[in-house]
């Protein structure tokens, strides 16, 4: 969620972003039905019936209530987003309802790990928790909670597994940054310093790609599948290693001390998620989608920047070069952290198709959250 860009977006960035939306849908707004709502407002309810304690222990401050709340909103889209993952390649329970499973897609995201159904259910899940938590924090505290419900108008894929309710995200054109890839495995570029990094799979960087099948269509030929499968395996870890940023990036403006005891403790299972992904992300196959041209090299024979097993982050310079390097997150530069983090999800592809409303409140919330200073 966090990549390094400017402080805000201006007014014609903003409607640059909107004109992305061009594909947009124009079915009225509803409230998302059926097992994605149900688990939500169970999960909710919850915490709330066990949240007085919060309340009891004193108020937000403004800025505390601004950052939880975009923070919020942003762990709500990424709810959405591993829903359709979920649905389609996960385990279908209890625990992570909706959908029926896509054998053919499973079977794909298997060839990464064969353990790929359990950790996208388990992501899912958390992402789920995250958000819950938040909102109902900010409403046992009285402040309102995050709300992006009228925003669920994007179509769903009509492959086979997948629910057809409206979306919050589009997982069916995404260009996904993998800078990420070299940014860790760098010890002399950090984007804090201005530093711009290689992509590790050029050509996810341009165009838009689905990272779930379309529709039962995309399930052949089996090339054509694996490279959706592949772009799934870059994309969970592009959405992790955002988080991994944004939450340490937001801890430093602050100011109740139980505020940043709920930022260090999400923040690091954003960081476990992650570590997970850009290990997985790392068995997908050499190939050339026979469809679209999409091609994912291998990694392993280009030398240490893309090493597939180097997947601990190498120590880098940190804080001024005038240091010794340290093994660290990166980025973790606070200046207009959220707003960075807005744009990197939009220039993702994740909100084609969304309003020029949902841009604007969005970009409303980013904008609060980075305004946020300690003790204000």
């Amino acid at each position: 969620m966090k990549a390094s860009g400017p402080e805000h977006l201006s007014t014609a960035e903003l409607s640059e972003m909107s004109e992305r939306s061009n594909g947009r849908n124009t079915r009225r707004d509803f409230l998302v039905k059926g097992a994605v709502a149900g688990a939500a407002t169970i999960t909710a309810g919850r915490l709330l019936a066990e949240a007085p304690w919060a309340a009891a222990s004193g108020g937000l401050t403004p800025g505390d209530a601004a950052i939880l709340r975009f923070l919020a909103a942003l762990e709500t889209l990424e709810t959405d987003l591993w829903q359709q993952y979920n649905e389609l390649g996960g385990i279908q329970d209890s625990e992570v309802p909706g959908g029926s499973g896509n054998p053919a897609y499973t079977d794909a995201l298997s060839v990464l790990d064969e353990d790929m159904a359990q950790y996208v259910h388990d992501n899912t899940d958390d992402e789920f928790t995250h958000f819950t938590f938040l909102n109902a924090y900010l409403q046992a505290n009285g402040m309102a909670p995050a709300d992006l419900e009228r925003f669920r108008t994007l179509p769903s894929s009509t492959a086979t597994g997948a629910q057809q309710i409206g979306r919050l995200t589009n997982l069916m054109q995404l260009t996904v940054d993998t800078s990420w890839w070299t940014r860790y495995r760098s010890d002399s570029l950090n984007p804090d310093f201005g530093d711009t990094l290689p992509q590790a799979i050029p050509d996810l960087a341009t165009g838009e790609h689905p990272g779930i099948p379309r529709s039962d269509a995309d399930l052949t030929p089996t090339d054509h599948l694996q490279a959706i499968a592949n772009t799934a395996g870059f994309h969970f870890a592009f959405i992790e290693q955002g988080g991994t940023s944004l939450y340490p990036s937001l801890a430093q403006r602050v100011t109740r001390p139980e505020v940043l005891r709920i930022l260090l403790s999400i923040g690091p299972t954003e960081t476990m998620h992650f570590q997970t992904w850009q290990d997985k992300a790392g068995n997908a196959p050499p190939l050339t989608d026979p469809d679209t041209g999409l091609t994912f090299p291998d990694l392993n024979s280009d030398g240490e920047l893309l090493q597939t097993n180097l997947i601990m982050p190498e120590p880098t310079i940190f804080l001024s070069r005038k240091f010794p390097v340290c093994s660290i997150i990166r980025p973790t530069e606070t200046a207009g952290a959220a707003m960075g983090a807005l744009k990197a999800l939009t220039d993702n592809g994740l909100f084609i198709g969304q309003s020029a409303e949902f841009f604007s409140v969005m970009r409303n919330l980013a904008q609060a959250a980075d305004a946020a200073r300690h003790g204000v």
